[in-house]
């Protein structure tokens, strides 16, 4: 689909239809309902870049801001935004703190932070004391004290956060949550996903080598090469679980009737990123001395509220390839995204897996069937597309988000968790209640049909 039909959409659409539809019940706010917002982003390295990408197409979205202390990654953000035929926003990022200036801007209605993953809390609670609606990439905390530090800041200030998690807008990703919510695997029992990469040409990056391999991180390193790679040095936990639980976490309605309780993880050894190194940079490069923390493969079970478990893997520094490596088990039947299969009882041959294709193509959500191909080229398939578009209709209204502060907090917590639950040979965890009681009255994830 090209840039104009998507253009287009956004013009001539009953837009709110589209941005809402997977909200949890809330209440319309009377005092607002804007046509148009100013947005500013903090943070324009290549996930910031692709949102920009994707505001620029919207006319009911001004981009009023940009902040990135890589002058570089600047440069390319205004070319982006003067070859749209766009006004040109203030810039940002004279120092690591000249994001609160662009907070300071009183037109600014929303900010969008896609930063590295030490500055994501800091600046959301930033974001929020200034009153701006505030959309924040994953995973959203490192600490149980940043975790509640988003929720305290919410509830003080009454400013939204809605964590950007793309997965829970993937196509088959909606069509399962369908079938969950319409009963097609019976009662929920079990899950199984987590974020399986192979990572290491991005932790180990020095934009000399051939792609894939270069041996440097932090200031010898390229784009995540100067941050990500420092977890792996430094942390054995599972940092990066959102891709998976969030999805997860949806269709069991976690913070709306339904709560993450306990957490066990164990950590394999760590082998993979100084193999890498060896292999590419030789036994005598500095980095080869590097003892690695994190293990290679990190695994936790968690138990929630209702009696699921949750199993999540994190592995990113072995060759493999990509997988979330999704199950959603019933007392009916199964769905599993390696080898995109199913089976339902009575229905599939016994014992025998049907091809997932067909069961998906039949349960696609109504946000897919209407609205997907003005998605086509958004970025990760066109989920990239209703994320973004949720949080700018969230904020045109603003009214609490799909994927809000609890879930960013609930979800998040699962890092330091796993990191304690590793440190101790596996013992339980307990998840904070961040919902304070309230998960027992939320109302559950809805799912709407195509009615509007």
């Amino acid at each position: 689909m090209k840039m104009k039909s998507r253009r287009n959409f956004i013009q001539k659409s009953a837009l709110a239809g589209t941005g809402i539809s997977l909200l949890p019940h809330f209440v319309f706010s009377k005092n607002y309902n804007m046509s148009k917002i100013n947005v500013g982003l903090i943070g324009v390295g290549l996930r910031g870049t692709n949102h920009l990408e994707n505001l620029l197409l919207r006319d009911d979205v001004e981009v009023a801001a940009i902040c990135d202390i890589d002058q570089a990654r600047i440069k390319l953000n205004l070319d982006h935004i003067k070859k749209a035929g766009k006004k040109q926003p203030q810039v940002f990022g004279k120092n690591e703190l000249d994001y609160k200036n662009l907070l300071e801007l009183k037109e600014l209605d929303a900010v969008i932070i896609a930063t590295p993953w030490l500055w994501h809390t800091r600046m959301a609670k930033d974001a929020m004391l200034a009153g701006k609606y505030t959309g924040l990439e994953v995973s959203a905390a490192n600490t149980l004290e940043e975790c509640w530090d988003l929720v305290n800041t919410h509830e003080k200030t009454g400013a939204h956060l809605m964590i950007l998690e793309n997965v829970n807008y993937r196509r088959d990703i909606l069509a399962v949550l369908n079938m969950v919510r319409q009963n097609v695997f019976g009662e929920m029992m079990h899950f199984r996903c987590g974020y399986q990469h192979d990572l290491r040409f991005v932790k180990l990056n020095d934009g000399k080598s051939a792609y894939g391999k270069g041996v440097e991180f932090g200031d010898k390193g390229i784009s995540e090469a100067r941050w990500r790679t420092q977890h792996s040095l430094l942390r054995n936990a599972d940092v990066y679980p959102t891709h998976g639980v969030g999805p997860v976490a949806a269709m069991i309605n976690i913070n709306r009737g339904n709560r993450f309780v306990s957490m066990t993880s164990h950590a394999t050894k760590s082998r993979g990123l100084h193999n890498y190194i060896v292999e590419n940079g030789g036994k005598d490069h500095p980095n080869a001395k590097l003892k690695f923390k994190m293990g290679d493969v990190i695994t936790s079970t968690i138990e929630t509220s209702a009696g699921e478990t949750i199993i999540v893997t994190h592995d990113t520094s072995l060759p493999r390839p990509y997988s979330l490596g999704f199950r959603v088990q019933g007392t009916k039947g199964l769905w599993e995204d390696d080898g995109e299969r199913i089976y339902v009882e009575g229905v599939s041959e016994p014992h025998r897996w049907d091809e997932a294709d067909p069961w998906l193509k039949k349960y696609d959500h109504p946000l897919w069937i209407k609205y997907g191909e003005y998605a086509e080229g958004a970025g990760h398939g066109g989920m990239d597309f209703f994320v973004l578009h949720a949080f700018i209709e969230s904020a045109k209204l603003q009214i609490a988000p799909p994927l809000d502060v609890y879930d960013a907090a609930a979800w998040s917590a699962i890092t330091p968790l796993s990191e304690r639950s590793i440190e101790n040979n596996g013992a339980p965890q307990y998840f904070p209640d961040f919902t304070r009681g309230m998960w027992l009255k939320r109302k559950p994830y809805q799912w709407i049909k195509d009615t509007f």
